[in-house]
Parts: C-alpha cells; sequence; structure tokens
C-alpha cells in the first residue's frame, strides 16, 4: 500500500454557524451541506464539520474541541493573503513567518477557528 493522499479530516464544533463562518467566509472554502452532514470543500478535500462529540460513528477515541493543528497551502502572495485576512477580521495569532513544509520552505500565517483550532495558512517559496 502507499498513501496518496488526504481526502477530508473532521472538526468538531461548538458553533457549527461560527464553524462555517470561519472556513467558508474568511478562509474562501466552499460550503457542502448535503446528505445532511456539513462540510467545507477546498481543492480535492474537505473538513466535515461535526456538531458534537461523536455526531457519526466510529469517531476518534479522544475528541476534543479545538485540539487540531492544521496546515493549509494557498495561492498567491502570502503578503496578500495576509492583507486580505486583515480586511476580513480574521483571529490571526501570529503573523508571517518561515517554516518547513512537506516540500520545502513555506512562509505561513496562523489563526485560530472558532472553537481554537490552530489554522496555518501557508505559501511555498519560490
Amino acid at each position: 500500500m502507499k498513501i496518496k493522499s488526504i481526502d477530508h479530516l473532521v472538526i468538531t464544533t461548538n458553533d457549527v454557524e461560527a464553524s462555517i463562518k470561519f472556513y467558508v467566509d474568511i478562509l474562501n472554502m466552499e460550503l457542502d451541506d448535503s446528505n445532511g452532514r456539513v462540510a467545507v470543500k477546498f481543492g480535492d478535500q474537505k473538513f466535515n464539520i461535526h456538531r458534537g462529540k461523536a455526531e457519526f460513528l466510529p469517531a476518534a477515541e479522544n475528541v476534543t474541541f479545538g485540539s487540531a493543528d492544521l496546515c493549509l497551502i494557498a495561492e498567491g502572495d502570502i503578503l496578500e493573503i495576509e492583507k486580505e485576512l486583515i480586511a476580513k477580521n480574521a483571529p490571526i495569532e501570529l503573523g508571517i513567518v518561515k517554516r518547513t513544509g512537506a516540500c520545502g520552505p513555506i512562509d505561513s500565517i496562523y489563526l485560530r477557528d472558532p472553537d481554537g483550532n490552530l489554522v496555518e495558512i501557508s505559501v511555498y517559496v519560490k
């Protein structure tokens, strides 16, 4: 077996509407509320948003609100992304910093979603 990519991750929230606002309005993801579930899509991936611990089974053994630490790769210039986030009053935790991603050097901005999950928005350095 060779793992190819990530299809989806699950984020458990205390406030589904606040999560949708963050991921759709601030991060420009697409809402998918088909099949009685809530998810946000981006590229070929998605985050399923669960409204409570173990909403769907099986589930992670120790579901905790705000325990995720996610890194998302964005297209564009990191300075323009920072300006966009500031204009949207995004909850920026840490401004542009140099990090290392799976494929090399990245510039990153850190935010917190409404549940306290750490969301890193990054651009690969060319």
